[in-house]
């Protein structure tokens, strides 16, 4: 079978069993499979394949076509330009998620965060692969060392905290590779957390329960209950968090939320009733509002 030949194969299998993205999915999952670029694809499709790559491939193929995750099939996904391990303990990183990133990137680009002895500290809660603390602990460095009003290193340290031990397993071998002096806290919520934030970024389940049967196979099967589930008005989550995080947060610090695109006027609503000002709604690259903000007064 040549290379050509098993990606024609691999997408007639997906697309009829009506897999969304069957085109790119066979793709990835031949270029997974063989380590063969775009480049050389095109170069010589019709390069055969090895009868132990055939029979790889043709094994996630069948996986794929029961709807399990692409990203669960390689084991990776990209986020903000960087590589996420993942697995069926965590959500799958989103382009939607970004938003949340970039705007915390702002906050720190503009130095509108408290940083008290020059130390700017940052707490994800809910953190799953560890995409969201990560990506900004990577990143904010670059954005404090152009600032050419800092006379005094600025320090920053991140802490992102899950209750699922399973998650946070996935989180640290994502540490390891992107920011190994992050910290990972095993918490149900602020429970085992202490101390105070600049920054506290959060993306908590905000599905409403009765409409995860709705959801994609690939979410509703395979992406963890745990991550998605915001209880009867998918505000479970936000409401505790707006609570709990203000003895956690310091004074003028940001409490930065990922939300459904419905859910701003609500999640604006309850950071503004406990005292935060400067509330924000983002939209994301649909046009849909995404990330709510406020400022601790």
């Amino acid at each position: 079978m040549t290379l050509r030949e098993a990606c024609a194969w691999g997408q007639g299998q997906l697309t009829a069993e009506g897999v969304e993205d069957a085109a790119l999915d066979a793709w990835y999952l031949l270029e997974y499979v063989t380590g063969v670029s775009r480049a050389a694809y095109y170069a010589e499709p019709g390069r055969k394949m090895t009868e132990e790559q055939k029979e790889k491939y043709s094994a996630l193929i069948g996986k794929r076509v029961e709807h399990i995750p692409l990203q669960h099939l390689t084991g990776f996904q990209e986020f903000m330009g960087l590589e996420f391990r993942v697995n069926e303990h965590v959500l799958i990183p989103r382009q939607d998620t970004e938003t949340l990133v970039e705007h915390a990137l702002e906050y720190l680009e503009k130095e509108r965060i408290p940083s008290p002895g020059r130390s700017i500290q940052i707490l994800d809660m809910c953190t799953g692969s560890g995409c969201i603390l990560l990506s900004v602990l990577r990143y904010a460095e670059k954005y404090i060392e152009k600032n050419e009003h800092c006379t005094e290193p600025i320090k920053i340290e991140g802490t992102g905290a899950d209750v699922s031990e399973e998650a946070l397993q996935v989180a640290r071998r994502n540490a390891d590779a992107l920011y190994p002096e992050a910290r990972l806290v095993q918490s149900d919520l602020f429970m085992e957390i202490s101390g105070k934030y600049s920054m506290i970024l959060s993306n908590p389940p905000y599905i409403r329960t009765e409409e995860i049967s709705r959801l994609q196979d690939e979410v509703r099967f395979h992406d963890p209950v745990l991550a998605l589930d915001g209880r009867e008005d998918g505000l479970y989550f936000y409401r505790r968090i707006v609570k709990e995080a203000q003895p956690h947060l310091e004074r003028g610090g940001v409490l930065i939320f990922e939300i459904g695109y419905d859910q701003a006027r609500d999640v604006t609503e309850l950071l503004r009733n406990a005292g935060y000002a400067e509330i924000t709604v983002k939209k994301d690259l649909a046009g849909l509002d995404r990330v709510v903000s406020g400022v601790l007064q």
